[in-house]
């Protein structure tokens, strides 16, 4: 199977952890697209959805589906994304689509997170695919020398084709960390959290997913944290 038709299993195998008449929170990157168009197919059996990115927000709307503002929800029954890498204990590393701050949010606030990927994204140890920080913009490099001291190797990210800084939908700017080894993900996020500028951190440790939907060779394999 190619990689799009193992995404392609694992979001609609996602469709099993849609709550009836309840509030579908959205991820943001290719594997969630895959999910959005399942998610389309039965839209009229949930009440609506919260989407991490303006992106996600443009294609579910685009499906007819009804996507509401955080603040007028009063709960999320389940969030369902993917995930750049993702650990034996359930704890990420997203930020790849440059929504990661919202995800955090979207995902916080969800009873149940659900990770749908293809089998290459788990790994023993989180850090070969660059972490992603979002800041603020003017903290930048003061934030880029803290990171270094944590022995990760900083990265602007910049618009496709030009020399200009990415923008996320909240303004920040990202900063992509290699060369970090991530053995103790939740003291790790909770260290880079407390660096004065950082908006989010792309570790998903200390709320990570509940349940991992794996897309492998010979089907979707379930993992329960």
């Amino acid at each position: 199977m190619t990689q799009d038709e193992l995404k392609q299993a694992v979001a609609r195998a996602a469709i099993d952890y849609v709550v009836d008449n309840e509030i579908i929170g959205v991820g943001t990157g290719s594997t969630a697209n895959f999910f959005i168009d399942e998610l389309a197919k039965i839209k009229d059996r949930i009440k609506g959805t919260v989407a991490s990115s303006e992106a996600t927000a443009a294609r579910l709307r685009g499906h007819g589906i009804a996507v509401y503002d955080l603040n007028d929800v009063p709960a999320i029954a389940v969030y369902i994304d993917g995930a750049d890498e993702i650990d034996a204990s359930g704890a990420m590393i997203k930020g790849g689509g440059a929504a990661l701050t919202r995800e955090k949010i979207v995902a916080s606030v969800s009873r149940q997170f659900v990770c749908i990927a293809d089998g290459s994204k788990l790994v023993d140890v989180m850090g070969k695919f660059p972490l992603p920080v979002e800041v603020v913009p003017m903290a930048r490099e003061a934030v880029a020398r803290a990171l270094s001291a944590l022995g990760g190797v900083p990265k602007l990210r910049l618009k496709p084709g030009t020399d200009e800084a990415f923008v996320t939908d909240n303004g920040g700017q990202l900063l992509d960390v290699s060369g970090l080894s991530i053995t103790d993900p939740v003291a790790l996020e909770a260290q880079i959290n407390q660096i004065v500028g950082v908006i989010a951190v792309g570790l998903f440790a200390a709320r990570g997913a509940n349940v991992c939907l794996l897309g492998m060779a010979e089907g979707v394999k379930t993992l329960k944290f």
